[in-house]
């Protein structure tokens, strides 16, 4: 599978946390993804730049926080994190960025 310009886009940096580290004792990787992407696209997106074999593919989507900076309300973006299980065999390296 060849990579195409809009994988970069659906897949947009790898989380790392205490929980994403206990998931990948699991084989899973955590990744955050675009809003709008869905799993199919998540998994193409997935095998294509990282040449992995992908088992299943869950999501979450984090609403953003509302803050105050200097007096004034603000708001953080929502996020949207794919969990990303592999198939057996198969690892990523997160530490190497993509």
């Amino acid at each position: 599978m060849s990579v195409k310009p809009e994988h970069y886009d659906v897949i947009r940096k790898p989380i790392i946390t205490e929980k994403s580290t206990l998931a990948s004792e699991n084989n899973a990787v955590v990744f955050e993804v675009a809003i709008d992407s869905n799993k199919p696209a998540i998994k193409d997106a997935i095998e294509a730049l990282f040449g992995v074999k992908v088992r299943a593919v869950n999501t979450a989507i984090t609403k953003g926080k509302t803050k105050r900076f200097r007096g004034r309300a603000g708001r953080r973006k929502d996020v949207k994190k794919a969990y990303v299980t592999l198939e057996e065999g198969n690892t990523i390296d997160v530490t190497t960025g993509l």
